[in-house]
């Protein structure tokens, strides 16, 4: 099915176009971002309901290979695929039974889920296959390099489940979001497709996306951002969402070449004449989501503040952490580097509570900005991320402290991630790590 992680030369990444960015991050929020949401859920909102889930077994022993230590039922595939990426986007070898582990994890129809407990039982109609677990495998699996069947074959699922809008859902059969259309385009520029020639219905990805933009017909202070997906027939103003569509709409992945401070475009705004609700092309429509980041950014003091049920005024690090990624992507690195050094001085424990998708976030925010991993506020992202897995097959980078024993996580009590389950089904949507906010409304 897949080629295996020994047969895997390092690739070379793609590089940086001389005018828009190519082939970047889309951050967004990873698995990492909503493991900690999943502590924001549990402090102040209500979470049970008579229809809720049973919580998954806990398995008493992770697989070799996989990294993290919690319960990966919900995000094994997201948190392997960004760690793997992130540690070869800084010239670090990842090792073969982690590369193996994710690559046999894929069914045989080319769909990832987000975590497949025994790999040698058949996919079959129960297996719950996911559009961002997917197109986060495609881009980690497509940089490393040696799996090209598993990503063609990952691609054309991706296809198969497009929506006649062009756009995508997490889960197929469902109403297309920005998050989950925007991951795919970067899935799909990753294996080399050209997003726009993707289409269905006669319809692209771009064309979906702007959909979800609110235009000129909004409140001037809504303008530029984008919904998850609309509500009611209505679009409301989603930072999640917006920093995912700013990738998406450049036509970027998760790996976004660095844009230092000294890049000063400044951003533009949603144009608008008279007020008259306009729908731009999807390069405008990301320049203007990224003015209304930097908008949000700037009265927040540098920080996103979280939209989830009961956060109050906590600060969301993860979307912080996109919204740096996007806005080097749109080559607005001197409007990043304030996000950034709020990220400097407020990530680490944010990050070693949700694990390495965290890490591989502020890894990928902190590469993009222009910014050294390895010496990110007195921290070394790099090592803390090679720390939460199997042993680098190669690495210059420094080793941290040792991997914590899988049983661990028992410290943190069952409930945690019962929680962590209800957000996804009740919340955002099974399966989905990257927006999954359904229920936002708010930022």
């Amino acid at each position: 099915m897949a080629t295996t992680a020994s047969q895997a030369p390092l690739a070379p990444l793609a590089p940086r176009a001389s005018t828009a960015p190519t082939f970047a991050a889309l951050a967004r929020r990873a698995a990492a971002a909503l493991a900690g949401a999943a502590v924001l859920c549990a402090a102040g909102a209500p979470v049970a309901a008579a229809d809720s889930p049973a919580p998954a077994a806990k398995a008493s022993k992770l697989p070799e290979g996989l990294y993290g230590t919690k319960d990966p039922q919900y995000d094994g595939v997201w948190r392997q695929s960004l760690a793997l990426l992130a540690q070869r986007t800084v010239g670090v070898r990842p090792s073969v039974t982690g590369v193996d582990w994710l690559a046999g994890q894929q069914c045989s129809d080319g769909a990832f889920s987000a975590y497949r407990a025994d790999p040698a039982k058949a996919c079959d109609d129960k297996t719950m296959r996911d559009t961002n677990q997917t197109a986060a495998a495609v881009q980690a699996l497509a940089a490393l390099g040696g799996h090209d069947d598993a990503v063609q074959k990952a691609v054309k699922w991706l296809k198969s489940v497009q929506n006649d809008d062009g756009g995508w859902p997490s889960m197929s059969g469902s109403p297309s979001d920005a998050n989950s259309t925007s991951v795919v385009i970067g899935a799909l520029k990753a294996a080399g497709q050209k997003p726009e020639s993707v289409q269905k219905g006669g319809k692209s990805p771009y064309d979906a996306l702007v959909t979800f933009q609110l235009g000129c017909a909004a409140k001037e202070g809504e303008r530029g951002a984008f919904a998850f997906q609309p509500k009611d027939g209505k679009l409301a103003p989603n930072a999640d969402a917006t920093a995912a569509a700013v990738l998406g709409g450049l036509g970027e992945g998760f790996v976004v070449d660095p844009a230092g401070k000294d890049v000063k475009e400044p951003v533009a705004p949603l144009k608008c004449d008279g007020g008259e609700d306009r729908k731009p092309d999807a390069e405008q429509a990301a320049e203007g989501g990224a003015a209304y980041l930097v908008a949000l950014l700037d009265a927040g003091g540098g920080h996103l503040k979280s939209a989830l049920p009961g956060a109050g005024d906590q600060p969301d690090v993860g979307n912080t952490a996109d919204a740096v990624v996007a806005l080097a992507a749109g080559s607005h690195g001197d409007a990043a580097q304030k996000p950034l050094r709020w990220l400097e001085k407020n990530s680490a424990n944010w990050a070693e509570e949700a694990g390495p998708a965290a890490y591989a976030q502020l890894v990928l925010a902190a590469h993009a900005a222009g910014a050294d991993p390895r010496h990110f506020g007195g921290a070394d992202l790099v090592a803390q991320l090679n720390a939460t897995g199997p042993k680098p097959a190669g690495s210059s980078a420094p080793s941290a402290a040792p991997r914590k024993d899988a049983q661990d996580q028992d410290e943190q009590g069952s409930g945690v991630w019962w929680i962590f389950g209800i957000v996804f089904v009740a919340c955002v949507g099974v399966g989905f790590l990257l927006s999954g906010r359904r229920k936002k409304n708010g930022l």
